[in-house]
């Protein structure tokens, strides 16, 4: 009996939101989210109380509704040389890496990025434009918390307690980067998951919108 209580006293701890957030995922369901640049693959299911981008997964599962000024938390865990990313501001269209912004997750060690990763494409980083600083990511197969702040400009990463960015947009001044990047001048958009076809797990997913 006391080990019943405490698995389910842990599972209503799993799905409990964070005081002043908001669920984003219903742990049963992909209701409320949209799935779209899916290609060949399975594109996203739900296992044990998580969203799973499978090995044969993929797309762009993203919010219905959209967000500009956001904290998003959330749990995730990938398979060796695990490769996703966060679209955040995202649009319902293009490569969200620049039509909006991506927040990379990302087994960065793994012996299949060596030597091929630029500073702005490791965990944690603004894609292609500001770089992670520092190490806080947990091994393959372990459970990662991570939060990113979204206000006006401003864009904070943290991993597992860490500060990895704390970036200004507005630092961004070369008109060819702006670009290339057109997501960085978006206030509002969509946020979600951008699959790459390895197996990530994310969990816990919720959400407290600013002014």
């Amino acid at each position: 009996m006391k080990l019943a209580a405490i698995a389910l006293a842990g599972a209503m701890v799993l799905g409990a939101a964070d005081k002043g957030f908001k669920p984003l995922f219903d742990g049963k369901t992909l209701n409320g989210w949209t799935l779209f640049n899916k290609g060949k693959g399975s594109g996203y299911i739900v296992e044990n109380n998580s969203i799973v981008c499978p090995a044969d997964g993929g797309g762009n599962l993203l919010t219905e509704r959209e967000y500009a000024n956001f904290v998003l938390r959330f749990e995730f865990k990938m398979e060796p040389g695990g490769n996703n990313g966060i679209g955040i501001r995202a649009p319902l269209a293009g490569d969200i890496a620049y039509s909006g912004m991506e927040i990379q997750i990302l087994d960065h060690d793994h012996e299949r990025y060596k030597g091929k990763l630029k500073p702005t494409q490791r965990h944690g980083s603004i894609y292609d434009v500001f770089p992670a600083e520092g190490e806080a990511l947990k091994p393959a197969g372990q459970w990662n918390r991570e939060e990113i702040v979204a206000d006006g400009r401003k864009i904070k990463v943290t991993l597992n307690g860490k500060v990895l960015v704390n970036a200004d947009l507005d630092t961004v001044k070369d008109p060819e980067k702006l670009k290339k990047h057109p997501g960085l001048l978006r206030t509002t958009g969509h946020i979600g998951f951008l699959g790459h076809g390895t197996r990530v797990e994310f969990r816990n997913i919720q959400i407290k919108e600013l002014p």
